[in-house]
């Protein structure tokens, strides 16, 4: 029996129930193929997952290992297997997880390959938060040219892609983002940043926005405050705290949840392609720092995407 090594949890806890140990090599059934991981990345809702806070509608089997985004090559083929050959370079979302580790098991279907421009590891970073991002600017928010969007919570992963997916579509961006995060969404298009840590949003806005898109957790006071800088007839688009505006205000306002989407996975590798999405890269560490990443995603000390190497 061949091993590899993991990053696993074997009960819902702290960053102490991350464990980095040897498992089988897993096998491909019908229709998956083997991929050798190149390159996993960290998101903010797998340190959830790892808590238990996700259990209710997102249970897993114990022991999981890890890891949602997967970019690496095809090493084997299941029956059934169809549109890669061994060697191809793919990148992909896994709603089960297995990520964090040397080799996963992943369906065909879910993959693309990757981005001819960047570097196989670096790839790791676009499947959950680019789809999410997508999904926000295009599907729910409507973004289109000329609009004003207002971006809370650009410093982050997927913050980063909204910010870059919202101005290519034509629309003036505002952002929010804390100081240390100011020059990176100035360099994805940002048209001005807010520095949220200074006062109130809204006394730095120039009137009211079309479009809310929030990318992070609020408290009840702030996301009150920020309903009110959405026009009439405008949209409020969360990935986090839902934001309610008042019955009286005119605002449709949605609380969404990102879906495995490969054409959406497929245009997101073609933008990064033409040089129209980059991916911001803010670390890349090996495997073994799975839990420290866990902590300083839940310390608020993670700017971008993490990757992690295997």
């Amino acid at each position: 029996m061949t091993m590899m090594k993991t990053a696993r949890i074997h009960e819902y806890g702290d960053t102490s129930v991350i464990r980095h140990e040897s498992a089988p090599r897993p096998q491909p059934a019908f229709g998956e193929v083997l991929v050798h991981v190149a390159a996993t990345s960290f998101n903010p809702t797998e340190a959830a997952l790892r808590a238990g806070l996700l259990h209710a509608f997102l249970p897993v089997d114990l022991p999981y290992t890890l890891g949602w985004d997967v970019a690496g090559t095809v090493a084997e083929f299941g029956p059934g297997a169809e549109g890669f050959a061994v060697g191809d370079r793919v990148v992909g979302r896994l709603d089960d997880g297995g990520a964090a580790a040397e080799y996963v098991r992943a369906p065909a279907a879910v993959l693309v390959p990757t981005p001819a421009s960047v570097p196989l590891a670096t790839a790791a970073a676009l499947p959950l938060a680019g789809l999410t991002a997508w999904q926000a600017v295009f599907e729910h928010g409507k973004v289109a040219d000329g609009q004003r969007v207002l971006v809370n919570g650009a410093g982050g992963g997927v913050g980063g892609f909204v910010t870059q997916l919202a101005k290519h579509a034509g629309a003036e961006v505002i952002t929010t983002a804390s100081p240390r995060s100011t020059a990176a969404v100035l360099r994805q298009g940002a048209d001005q940043v807010i520095d949220y840590t200074a006062g109130p949003v809204g006394a730095a806005l120039d009137g009211p926005v079309d479009i809310l898109l929030n990318m992070v957790p609020l408290s009840p006071p702030d996301a009150a405050a920020l309903a009110p800088l959405v026009r009439p007839g405008g949209r409020i688009v969360s990935i986090a705290t839902p934001i309610e505006p008042s019955a009286d205000a005119g605002v449709s306002s949605m609380h969404m949840v990102a879906r495995n989407d490969v054409a959406h996975l497929a245009a997101l590798v073609e933008l990064v392609d033409t040089a129209a999405l980059s991916i911001d890269i803010s670390e890349s560490r090996p495997l073994e720092d799975l839990a420290d990443v866990h902590h300083l995603s839940e310390t608020g000390q993670i700017r971008g995407k993490v990757i992690l190497i295997p």
